[in-house]
């Protein structure tokens, strides 16, 4: 899982979801998932 500044260029990959958890912006992408990532 990478920690990013934006995740807004991850929103556009196919199969992507944003999730808040916790007060942090989570990126899961069950298609392919080493586009996980993290803000905050």
């Amino acid at each position: 899982m990478k920690v990013r500044n934006s995740l807004k260029a991850l929103k556009k990959i196919p199969g992507s979801q944003i999730v808040r958890r916790r007060g942090r912006m989570y990126v899961i992408n069950k298609r392919d998932p080493r586009w996980k990532a993290r803000q905050g």
